[in-house]
């Protein structure tokens, strides 16, 4: 529609001025607002947006009280790997990203974290019991995936129930295919990057971790 009204002849020194999410300013001229369901969608993007920002701030300040450590955090919400399941899966399905499929994305953040958690809490778990660090991070891999595993089973079941739902759609294919690509993802590259960041100070690492327990 706005091509089309690109192309729109107008007298001369007449432009038709568009608005999404704000009112025009005046009625002098002629203008055109977009409204309806355009409009709400603006703005719950908008808001959506503003409100993942904000969670994101939250889930950092309350890893860094957990662990106390402001690396750590980093590590943890270094690979948020939603976005690579989430939007493949809506082209597939041939479904539109809609405000619910935000929902889904801003909910699914929960659960990325807290299967980096589980794997990040169980190495320094092994470190403090006097495991190396490459040991540790190999043992978490493999201990902690089938608790991964089995929360998105959870994730996955649950949201199938909604995933024909003309509404709700979006919501379920975010949270499946975000819980989906995110266990997948943050199993193995976690433990990588937290090898990664301790690997120079091993010693140092698990003298702090015994300090701190």
């Amino acid at each position: 529609m706005n091509k089309d009204l690109d192309n729109l002849k107008l007298p001369a020194g007449y432009t038709l001025t568009r608005y999404n999410a704000s009112m025009p300013e005046s009625t002098d001229h002629y203008s055109m607002k977009w409204d309806g369901e355009w409009h709400i969608t603006i703005e719950v993007f908008r808001d959506m947006g503003l409100a993942f920002a904000a969670v994101l701030v939250l889930i950092y300040v309350l890893v860094v009280g957990w662990f106390r450590s402001f690396i750590v955090p980093l590590i943890i919400m270094a690979r948020f790997h939603s976005p690579g399941g989430i939007m493949p899966a809506h082209a597939m399905l041939g479904a539109f990203f809609t405000a619910t499929s935000m929902i889904g994305f801003i909910a699914g953040a929960g659960i990325i974290v807290r299967n980096s958690i589980i794997l990040v809490d169980f190495i320094e778990l092994r470190i403090r019991q006097g495991m190396p660090l490459a040991e540790a991070v190999i043992d978490a891999g493999a201990t902690r995936f089938r608790p991964m595993l089995l929360t998105a089973a959870r994730v996955v079941v649950g949201a199938s129930v909604i995933l024909t739902d003309p509404i709700f759609q979006g919501l379920a294919i975010s949270l499946i295919a975000g819980a989906v690509a995110s266990t997948f993802l943050s199993w193995p590259t976690i433990p990588v990057l937290y090898y990664m960041v301790h690997s120079g100070r091993e010693s140092g690492i698990a003298g702090e971790l015994t300090k701190g327990k």
